[in-house]
């Protein structure tokens, strides 16, 4: 650890975090209107409407302005495994992989070769033929979404695999364990959901856009009421699996969970706090700690929230670096030391092997097994354990943040909905500018999800067993530096393009003439 430049290791995370999040910038939007177009087609072919015919090609051109950044940004993310975090490739690549090799052989695949006629087949194949191609790369850009989520779930609960020491590398044994964890469907689901609705929010508010300038009556009612009926049904799908992730979360990263939460002390019947404003705590015993300076509370909900029962006990912080015996809570001390000893017990192991000691090697090989869930804990043996707790402040506004503009888009999806079927949506000014104006907080709300998601399992690229100080490839800090810089200034020109591209596209309105009646 000695060894390990930590502002190289604070820079490459930062490098992969400004990826990551422009490149979530331009994916929800791809997955949920995907679908929407799908859906309008649909009516087109089934009711032969010209009208429909011209409200999807007006969307898929807005989709494919956002697929092509989107992909732009997802290859770079992609090969910063290897560049960045060549050591985290090297202890998991035969499973790491496996998901993303299937995104790209199958998933990406299927989405980029029916997107050519999705796009260019109008009038060249027919209309059955023409929408199957659409459905297809709905299908092929959600299934793309899966293998990634995988993956990604896999490193905040490592199943089906198998720990090789002789290569220093874990394997997989089971492929279903990785693909069907319980966390990797939760993830994938809500994640994609999340994702409906932000480009059910997108469609309605440029709808409403239309509306409050007068133009394109037809499309946009005729788009908000598709994009309302599926934006709420994909929000309660949100909902119900932000309720199943809490309690992942409480069972598989209880030190997430607490930092969410800035519980401290563990309690049963532990309430949640709605509403609250943190201030750092000026005791120099304890400098990390986040006091509330006020709060609202929801009596016993903490509880039933992590484990379905009012009267439950919620471990916090405390509990987990100082361990807690009367609820079989190890301690973050302990948790190192044995994860030391696995460290130690693998060298021993290695070594007994190359002078040819079975017997050694076959001891060392038994405690290294033994104390293998602890690996990670041991790169923190002679450091700071503090240093094993996330940074509580990002976590709990987060989430809370999160929290309240979702119920904010429920409501929303819902009077618009309401309002369009009753044909008064175009009186309603202030909902159509409220539309409006909710298309970027629904894109503050997605990367929001990523925050609670990511910053609350650090420092670790794989739970319990690898840490991020561990995981990053020895490069010069330098290097990183200057590559950061230079994504951020691609990043931003290729946000700026999109965004300019995107208006001018709304401003100049679908081609063709508007049909009188929409069935």
């Amino acid at each position: 650890m000695e060894h390990i430049d930590l502002s190289l290791v604070d820079w490459s995370r930062a490098q992969f975090a400004l990826t990551a999040m422009y490149h979530w910038l331009f994916v929800p939007l791809t997955l949920g209107l995907s679908f929407i177009i799908a859906f309008m087609e649909t009516k087109y072919v089934r009711t032969g409407n010209p009208e429909w015919k011209r409200i999807t090609k007006f969307w898929m051109t807005l989709f494919g302005i956002n697929f092509a950044i989107g992909i732009a940004t997802g290859i770079i993310l992609e090969f910063e495994f290897g560049t960045n975090w060549s050591n985290y490739s090297w202890f998991v690549g035969d499973i790491f992989g496996a998901p993303l090799a299937i995104e790209g052989i199958m998933a990406f695949f299927l989405e980029s070769t029916f997107i050519a006629v999705m796009f260019f087949g109008w009038n060249k194949v027919s209309k059955k033929f023409h929408l199957l191609s659409t459905w297809l790369v709905a299908i092929g850009s959600n299934l793309s979404a899966l293998w990634i989520l995988v993956a990604n779930a896999w490193m905040q609960y490592p199943a089906g695999m198998r720990f090789n020491p002789d290569t220093a590398r874990n394997e997989m044994v089971n492929f279903w364990n990785v693909a069907f964890s319980p966390v990797a469907i939760n993830k994938f689901f809500h994640t994609v959901s999340s994702g409906y609705v932000l480009a059910s929010i997108f469609v309605i508010g440029v709808s409403a856009w239309y509306l409050l300038k007068n133009r394109e009556h037809l499309l946009a009612k005729q788009s908000i009421k598709i994009a309302a009926v599926f934006g709420l049904a994909a929000s309660l799908l949100v909902v119900f699996t932000g309720d199943s992730s809490a309690r992942k979360m409480a069972k598989y990263q209880p030190m997430k969970f607490a930092a969410m939460e800035n519980l401290y002390n563990g309690q049963q019947n532990a309430p949640l706090a709605a509403i609250g404003f943190l201030q750092k705590n000026k005791k120099e015993t304890d400098p990390k700690k986040q006091d509330f300076v006020f709060k609202i509370e929801i009596p016993n909900m903490l509880s039933y929230m992590a484990f379905l029962n009012p009267n439950a006990y919620v471990p916090g912080i405390y509990d987990l670096v100082k361990g807690n015996k009367e609820h079989n809570l190890l301690s973050y001390y302990e948790r190192c030391k044995k994860g030391e000893l696995a460290i130690s017990s693998l060298a021993q192991y290695k070594n007994a092997k190359k002078s040819g000691s079975a017997g050694l090697a076959d001891s060392a090989l038994s405690h290294f097994r033994e104390n293998y869930k602890y690996f990670g804990y041991g790169y923190y043996a002679n450091r700071d354990v503090n240093e094993l707790i996330p940074s509580v402040p990002p976590t709990f506004y987060s989430f809370r943040i999160m929290v309240f503009l979702g119920i904010h888009f429920i409501a929303l999806l819902l009077v618009v909905l309401i309002l369009t079927i009753k044909d008064k949506i175009q009186r309603k000014r202030f909902i159509l500018y409220t539309a409006l104006w909710t298309i970027p907080l629904v894109y503050i709300t997605s990367e929001l999800g990523w925050i609670v998601a990511e910053v609350g399992r650090q420092p670790w690229v794989i739970q319990d067993l690898l840490p991020t100080v561990a995981a990053v490839s020895q490069l010069k800090m330098a290097s990183v530096q200057t590559t950061f810089w230079v994504f951020f200034l691609i990043f931003t020109g290729l946000l700026i393009a999109e965004i300019k591209i995107m208006t001018s596209q709304i401003k100049k309105g679908p081609a063709g003439e508007t049909s009188n009646i929409v069935n």
